[in-house]
């Protein structure tokens, strides 16, 4: 990776861990998770490989923490302010 940073499933699950209970059960999203979503973004907007990487982290992250509402993932960036060009869906295609 170029000058020693790359994405790693350890921050990405540790940057999504405070948006659980919203992932899981809507309601109010916290400071302490949008701050997590912009990093995963922020960290992921450095390369295609650095992209690609957090997508297979997230769905991952997605498929340990299982019932995670697919409209609450899809509604996240949004809620938190962070315009993606893309829907996060389970589904979601990382290649």
């Amino acid at each position: 990776a170029q000058n020693g940073y790359a994405v790693t499933c350890g921050q990405v699950t540790s940057n999504i861990l405070p948006c659980v209970v919203y992932l899981h059960n809507g309601g109010p999203v916290t400071a302490h998770c949008c701050d997590g979503v912009r990093a995963i973004v922020n960290a992921a907007a450095r390369s295609i490989v650095d992209i690609r990487t957090t997508c297979y982290c997230l769905k991952s992250a997605a498929d340990s923490f299982k019932s995670i509402n697919e409209n609450n993932a899809a509604s996240l960036p949004r809620k938190c302010g962070i315009n993606l060009p893309f829907k996060i869906r389970a589904s979601f295609n990382c290649a």
